[in-house]
């Protein structure tokens, strides 16, 4: 296994299926010679040439309508909107066109196409650039909606969007893009719509999602030296949401907490505690709890934006209390 960053996971996922399939095409700001700014699409440009690797203006309705073009005319395009915070720019496109045509078209035309997208905070870009946008997407129908927390997933669940028949909105958690983790040799393919438990236990269920994995992982490690023991669950995947992996956890455990970078209001956890709430009530021993960013802007201030992200502290403290 090779040992990758998250962001050249992004590069090495993106390479291996332009060189597998020549209609995947790239496009976007600064994805090209300037290798991306993030650095996610670095040696693309040298590789790929400019006919499959296409700088854009600054203008996400232009790059989102010349991905969908592309995708209707027989191409499988890849677009890069810098910051996840600008799909609001060009959500018209995204939510009334994109997510919609192949079912009101009866299937004559469909999408196959990738948005990805630097997505939630932790690097101190402010209120307009560090939104987690999840939920966003999550409610459309239409959209497949991903978000991983490692280089593995990343080019996993990064090849099998783009070989995927629908539109998927693909979120890079920005703050993870320098973490190092092993990603298999060779081809590298994953399943859209499968959790994973990334981590045993008996008395509580976490879900998390991107950036928040790590962080309940390390909250679920300072329990278990309380002998408080809890498994946890990374989504991967908003849509297809793989209700049988949560709905099963919480029945052995009893208990379910739920680890949301994006605003309270509205996040994915409320949608999974209404679903567990419905389809195995009596199997939980207390209320679920969600622990959230609260729904305000993200500041821009270290301070603050560290106050309001879900930390470790924040993880463990609040299942130690209603554990307790």
């Amino acid at each position: 296994m090779a040992e990758l960053t998250c962001r050249e996971a992004v590069a090495a996922a993106i390479a291996q299926e332009m060189r597998r399939d020549p209609s995947v095409v790239f496009l976007g700001e600064d994805i090209g010679a300037a290798g991306g700014v993030f650095k996610t699409t670095v040696g693309l440009f040298e590789e790929f040439g400019p006919e499959r690797v296409r700088d854009t203006p600054i203008s996400e309705q232009a790059i989102i309508g010349a991905a969908m073009g592309a995708a209707m005319t027989g191409l499988r395009p890849i677009a890069e909107l810098m910051f996840s915070d600008f799909f609001a720019v060009c959500w018209d496109l995204v939510a009334n066109e994109i997510a919609k045509s192949r079912y009101m078209t009866n299937g004559q035309v469909f999408f196959p196409l990738v948005i990805r997208s630097a997505n939630g905070g932790g690097a101190r870009f402010g209120a307009q650039h560090s939104q987690a946008i999840e939920n966003w997407a999550m409610m459309i129908p239409g959209l497949k909606v991903v978000a991983p927390s490692n280089p593995a997933d990343i080019v996993g669940l990064l090849a099998a969007s783009i070989r995927d028949p629908d539109p998927v909105v693909f979120f890079e958690q920005k703050s993870l893009y320098g973490t190092r983790g092993p990603v298999p040799d060779g081809e590298h393919v994953d399943t859209l719509g499968t959790a994973r438990m990334v981590r045993e236990g008996a008395d509580a269920t976490i879900v998390a999602l991107a950036a928040m994995v790590p962080r309940a992982v390390e909250a679920a490690d300072r329990l278990a030296d309380e002998g408080i023991s809890c498994q946890v669950i990374d989504l991967r995947t908003l849509v297809p949401l793989d209700t049988r992996t949560i709905l099963s956890a919480v029945s052995d455990t009893g208990r379910l907490f739920t680890v949301e970078e994006n605003p309270r209001l509205c996040g994915w956890g409320a949608e999974i505690s209404s679903i567990v709430s419905e389809e195995c009530f009596y199997d939980l021993d207390g209320p679920i709890v969600r622990i959230t960013t609260p729904h305000i802007p993200l500041p821009s201030a270290d301070n603050l934006e560290d106050l309001a992200l879900p930390s470790v502290e924040r993880i463990a403290e609040t299942v130690r209390v209603n554990l307790g």
